[in-house]
């Protein structure tokens, strides 16, 4: 992974640990090979308040973003992935 892709990894790490589960699989897995785009709409959701990211993983909660809506449902995607 590049340092760009490092850096967002980081940040992935938020103390709960069904958040860190989830964005830190998607992040492995996506991070590679993603636009500078989905990059920048990743670090803008990293940069939402651990409540209101624990709403978007974990209780059906959706933003009203489209951008930010495709990329919790990708992350979501994500969850049955080793």
């Amino acid at each position: 992974m590049d340092a760009e892709a490092r850096r967002l990894l980081w940040r992935c790490r938020r103390g709960l640990k069904e958040l860190d589960v989830l964005l830190e699989r998607y992040a492995r897995t996506a991070l590679p090979h993603a636009t500078s785009e989905e990059r920048r709409t990743l670090e803008r959701l990293l940069e939402r308040p651990d409540p209101e990211l624990a709403g978007y993983l974990l209780g059906g909660v959706r933003p009203e973003e489209a951008d930010l809506a495709a990329l919790i449902e990708r992350i979501l995607a994500c969850r049955g992935a080793p």
